[in-house]
């Protein structure tokens, strides 16, 4: 049915039927976990710090997050 409705009349696609949509680049990974380490940071929480090393545990900021957790009170 979605190739009936990219048709011409002659029931071959029309050309903007082959084009891909415009897609932004995708983000470096690094630097997605890179600002959400920079949220706990600003942020200042146990729960913010923990929450980061439970998502980004492997990362090597997550040694940050952890150094970051000892200095806060308990």
């Amino acid at each position: 049915m979605a190739s009936k409705a990219n048709a011409d009349d002659s029931g071959k696609p029309s050309a903007k039927a082959g084009r891909a949509p415009s897609m932004p680049m995708a983000r470096d990974p690094s630097a997605a976990v890179a600002e959400e380490f920079e949220a706990a940071r600003r942020a200042g929480t146990r729960e913010a710090f923990e929450l980061f090393i439970a998502r980004h545990g492997d990362d090597p900021l997550a040694e940050q997050a952890r150094a970051e957790l000892k200095r806060l009170p308990r």
